[in-house]
């Protein structure tokens, strides 16, 4: 086969490729007049995205939310929990809410953040869980750049308000029902393990 052939036989495939390309985008778009509803999925590691929808008001859940625990800390916040459930991949998620019961905004939030090098901002990376029983600590998930698998962009709590979190651990043994929840400035919460 000569080279003029080849190009030509590749020239061929590559239309015919840009042509299947060209389909598979088209059949991918809109035509569907409805808003679509925002897919709810578990965050990847170290995305640091909540899960839970924004505290602005448009977001509220329907039903209420069951509360397995709730601290106080600085000022005025409570800290309630929602949820802390293992899941097959080996992680352990606690999630809830933390609201400003106070009648000032709360801004301190470099606390929660803890003491790595890496921290992420206004995040609640500075979280633990202690397995009592397994007599061991541990941190939020970070990926490969240093971000927590965990909520981020914290600035500030209006009074009245409240704000979704969430961070990702390392799932204890299975043998491990209950875990001691600790976020900087808030009281530490003794937590049952769903999953």
């Amino acid at each position: 086969m000569s080279i003029r052939q080849k190009v030509k036989v590749r020239g061929g495939a590559v239309v015919a490729v840009a042509a299947a390309l060209t389909l598979t985008l088209a059949g991918c778009g809109g035509g569907d007049d409805k808003p679509k509803e925002p897919q709810k999925s578990a965050p990847a590691q170290g995305q640091g995205s909540t899960p839970q929808k924004s505290a602005s008001g448009e977001g509220k859940s329907p039903a209420p939310t069951e509360v397995i625990a709730s601290v106080k800390g600085l000022a005025g916040l409570v800290m309630d929990i929602n949820e802390v459930a293992r899941d097959q991949d080996g992680y352990l998620t606690v999630s809830g809410q933390i609201k400003n019961t106070g009648t000032k905004t709360f801004a301190q939030m470099a606390t929660w953040r803890g003491d790595e090098k890496n921290a992420s901002p206004g995040s609640v990376a500075g979280a633990t869980l202690v397995d009592s029983v397994g007599k061991k600590r541990y941190y939020v998930l970070r990926d490969t750049e240093g971000r927590c698998a965990c909520t981020i962009g914290l600035t500030m709590i209006n009074a009245g308000e409240s704000v979704p979190f969430f961070a990702q651990f390392p799932a204890p043994p299975t043998t491990t029902t209950e875990v001691v929840f600790g976020l900087p400035t808030f009281d530490t919460a003794t937590l049952k393990i769903s999953g």
